[in-house]
């Protein structure tokens, strides 16, 4: 195996480790998927049927954009739940990897009208990068693809109306690190408004200034977190690496 493969799949194999850690996952259910180094069409996901505290990088399978397996193991995978993936990757090659997530409160924010509120710094973060999919049923029908990438754009996260909520990035580290945000902004939402006191909004000016902020020092921050995380996943999870 290349050594960025391999790379590429201690990194995953991290995420769904930390996803676990935080309490973000859904049984076996939804997807972290990530592009093989070096190709366009293969992409390592989870063995169906692991909880994500099992995953480890030799499990991850690899399949292509119609959800095959591509190469021998042991392991099935469940090509309905990849596509919302491969209708990211096939249409936004910046997406090395794509998260998807169905935690109790960023369904609870997908089903609010108002969506993400200006509410908190961490909301305010995300800014101008969050978009929203309307939800169409269960991910079965591959004629959804083109809407959601649509409505996507060139965004980095998004919530995806009464499902829950997807992040991308150029490696595994960024786009785990937006999908920390996008959780907490969701759960300090769900927090605040749990409180049914009058709300306070920042000023126009003061959220499109932290969104600047936040930009200006994303690639220290991201530089700064990962290994941190990873020191988490070595010191409790050292079995990820097999």
């Amino acid at each position: 195996m290349a050594p960025d493969e391999w790379q590429t799949r201690l990194d995953l194999a991290a995420a769904y480790r930390l996803v676990s850690h935080f309490g973000w996952d859904d049984l076996i259910f939804t997807h972290l998927s990530a592009r093989v180094p070096g190709t366009d069409d293969h992409f390592l996901i989870n063995p169906y049927g692991l909880l994500f505290s099992e995953i480890t990088a030799s499990s991850l399978v690899k399949i292509n954009l119609d959800g095959t397996v591509v190469e021998p193991t042991p392991y099935i995978v469940n090509p309905a739940g990849f596509t919302i993936h491969s209708a990211v990757h096939a249409t936004r090659h910046d997406a090395v990897c794509v998260m998807h997530l169905h935690t109790i409160n960023g369904v609870a924010v997908s089903a609010q009208a108002g969506g993400l509120l200006p509410l908190n710094q961490t909301a305010l973060i995300l800014g101008g990068e969050l978009a929203y999919h309307d939800y169409e049923g269960i991910a079965f029908n591959l004629d959804e693809r083109p809407r959601l990438v649509a409505d996507l754009a060139d965004k980095s996260a998004m919530i995806l109306r009464n499902h829950g909520t997807l992040t991308l990035g150029p490696t595994v580290s960024s786009a785990f690190i937006t999908m920390y945000f996008l959780e907490r902004a969701c759960a300090t939402q769900i927090a605040t408004l749990a409180g049914a006191a009058p709300l306070h909004y920042p000023q126009d000016s003061v959220q499109k200034l932290v969104h600047q902020q936040a930009q200006a020092t994303k690639g220290m921050v991201d530089g700064l977190l990962w290994p941190t995380l990873l020191r988490l996943v070595e010191a409790k999870y050292p079995d990820y690496k097999t």
